[in-house]
């Protein structure tokens, strides 16, 4: 049995949220947050919320004790980009993508 949480639309690039996830795979939630809290990033915050709302789901649905959590699969998928223009050279366009984010936390037993 399992339980998810996916947020959606983080304003932060998915390769900055993919190298905080590597941290985390496969590790027992409760080594998982303790990992997060010691660890710096800007997506640390949103990932710690992202895993604990995947663990209250799991109590909510009846999965299991805390204690016995591990995380089973974390994955950041690329969301919508915002497009933007900064002046160059001779009158020319460079691109700014602004890249977002979706983050998935699947916990189970």
């Amino acid at each position: 049995m399992e339980a998810k949480a996916i947020l959606r639309n983080v304003r932060i690039s998915p390769r900055k949220v993919r190298r905080v996830l590597g941290l985390i795979r496969g590790e027992k939630v409760l080594h998982a947050i303790g990992r997060l809290e010691q660890t710096q990033g800007a997506a640390v915050p949103v990932i710690l919320s992202v895993l604990r709302s995947a663990t209250a789901n799991a109590d909510n649905r009846g999965v299991g004790d805390i204690e016995e959590l591990f995380v089973k699969a974390v994955y950041a998928d690329e969301g919508s980009s915002l497009k933007r223009i900064r002046p160059r050279a001779m009158g020319r366009a460079g691109r700014i993508n602004k890249r977002s984010s979706h983050i998935t936390v699947v916990v189970g037993i």
